[in-house]
C-alpha cells in the first residue's frame, strides 16, 4: 500500500484545493493511505471532504505570519511551508512513500532531506514570479531572489506536472533552466458523483436569481484581483447594450467564489466588484456568491 502525504500551504476553499482533496480522496479510494500537511486549516472554511476523519488533515505553522504588515506574502509563503516540510521530515513519526508537493516548491530541498530518500511531486498551477507585479525597483530587488529559489526548487522535484498544455508552455517559456527537464500534464479531476444528486438539492440557485431570468453566466473563481473579475462585468455591460430591451431583463451573471475573512485582498476586492457593478449599473443583474457550499 502506497503512503502519500501531501503538502499544501492554505486548506481552504479554491481550485488548488479542489484538485488536492479530490486527488486525496482518489487515491485514498484505490487503496493508499493519504495524508494532507498544511500551514492553515479551518474546519469551519473548507471542502467536506476533509472533514472526514478517515482523511487526516494535519496543521502545523498556522502561528508564522502571512504576511508582514500587508507585505511579503510570497516571502511568508516560503518560510510556511518551508516549517511545514521541516516538521514532517524531522519532527513528525510520519511514514511515507511520496509527497504530493502543492503550489510552493520552496520546501522541495528539505523533503529532499529525509533519512529514506522519497520520491516528490511537484504540482505547477502557473508560475508564482508571474503572477506578482514589479513596477519598483524596490518589489524588483524583493521579488528577484524569490524568482530565483522558485525556478531552483522547482527543478529538485522527481516529478513535475502542469494543470494544462496552455500551463505547460509558460512553465517553458518562465524556468528556461529547466528545458531539459520533463513536464507532464496532469488535468484536475471531476467528482461526477456531484451530479447524481436528486433534483431536489440541485436546486442550489432556488430564491438568489430573479424571477424570468433566462441566460445565466458563472465566474467561479477566488476573490483575488489577478483573477480580473472584474472582466465578466464588463462584458455583461456590453452585452447588455448590444440586446433588445426585452431581452436585458433575462440575462443574469453569477460570481462565486473562495472568500477568506483573514485575507484583506477578499474582503477589499468584494467591495471592488460591487462597486464596479454598480457603475456599470448592473446592480440588479448580478448576484455575489462568497465561498459557496458544494
Amino acid at each position: 500500500m502506497a503512503r502519500v502525504v501531501f503538502l499544501h500551504p492554505d486548506l481552504g476553499i479554491g481550485g488548488a484545493e479542489r484538485l488536492v482533496v479530490d486527488a486525496a480522496v482518489a487515491l485514498k479510494s484505490r487503496g493508499c493511505s493519504v495524508q494532507i500537511w498544511t500551514a492553515h486549516y479551518d474546519p469551519k472554511h473548507c471542502f467536506s471532504e476533509t472533514l472526514d476523519p478517515d482523511l487526516p488533515v494535519v496543521c502545523v505553522g498556522d502561528w508564522l505570519p502571512t504576511s508582514v504588515f500587508g507585505y511579503l506574502h510570497a516571502l511568508c509563503a516560503y518560510l510556511r511551508m518551508i516549517y511545514v516540510a521541516l516538521y514532517l521530515v524531522f519532527l513528525s513519526a510520519v511514514e511515507y512513500d511520496v509527497i504530493f508537493c502543492d503550489q510552493v516548491s520552496a520546501c522541495i530541498p528539505v523533503l529532499k532531506l529525509s533519512r529514506h530518500r522519497k520520491k516528490v511531486l511537484f504540482y505547477c498551477h502557473f508560475p508564482d514570479q508571474l503572477l506578482t507585479q514589479r513596477k519598483s525597483a524596490l518589489k524588483r530587488f524583493y521579488r528577484a531572489p524569490i524568482d530565483w529559489v522558485e525556478e531552483r526548487t522547482t527543478g529538485m522535484a522527481d516529478m513535475i506536472v502542469v494543470n494544462s498544455q496552455f500551463t505547460a508552455g509558460i512553465f517553458r517559456e518562465t524556468f528556461q533552466s529547466l528545458s531539459s527537464v520533463q513536464i507532464d500534464v496532469l488535468y484536475p479531476s471531476l467528482n461526477t458523483r456531484a451530479f447524481d444528486q436528486s433534483s431536489a438539492e440541485a436546486q442550489g440557485l432556488g430564491g438568489l436569481l430573479p424571477a424570468g431570468t433566462s441566460c445565466l453566466f458563472l465566474s467561479l473563481n477566488r476573490y483575488e484581483r489577478k483573477k480580473n473579475l472584474g472582466l465578466a462585468l464588463e462584458a455583461l455591460a456590453v452585452l447588455r447594450c448590444n440586446l433588445p430591451p426585452g431581452q436585458r431583463a433575462g440575462v443574469h451573471l453569477v460570481v462565486a467564489g473562495g472568500y477568506d475573512d483573514r485575507v484583506t485582498e477578499n474582503i477589499q476586492h468584494h467591495t471592488e466588484l460591487k462597486e464596479l457593478a454598480e457603475q456599470l449599473h448592473l446592480e440588479d443583474c448580478v448576484t455575489f456568491l462568497q465561498s459557496p457550499s458544494d
